[in-house]
């Protein structure tokens, strides 16, 4: 958000510049903490959504392993049948 939205949604001009520097540090705090506060959260969400991320990887990262153990088994097995058949033929 801007500063110049924060000053028009918390007081009029006339009493910002009767604070004069005070008032207008105050007001630039008032914003960073603001601001602060929105990056804070979309960290948060960032770190949530990350998180979910690495659950689903972990839960595709386990099929693609027992997906290739199966494969191996199956290329063990044709070649084991292969030899079978080639010794009976012989």
């Amino acid at each position: 958000m801007h500063l110049v939205h924060l000053i028009a949604q918390t007081a009029s001009l006339p009493d910002l510049t009767s604070f004069g520097a005070a008032g207008l540090m105050g007001l630039m705090w008032l914003w960073e903490r603001r601001n602060s506060r929105q990056r804070e959260q979309q960290l948060d969400e960032a770190h949530a959504r990350i998180m979910a991320d690495r659950v689903g990887i972990e839960q595709l990262m386990a099929v693609v392993r027992q997906n290739a153990e199966a494969l191996a088994r199956l290329s063990a097995t044709q070649e084991q049948l292969l030899r079978q058949l080639q010794s009976t033929a012989a």
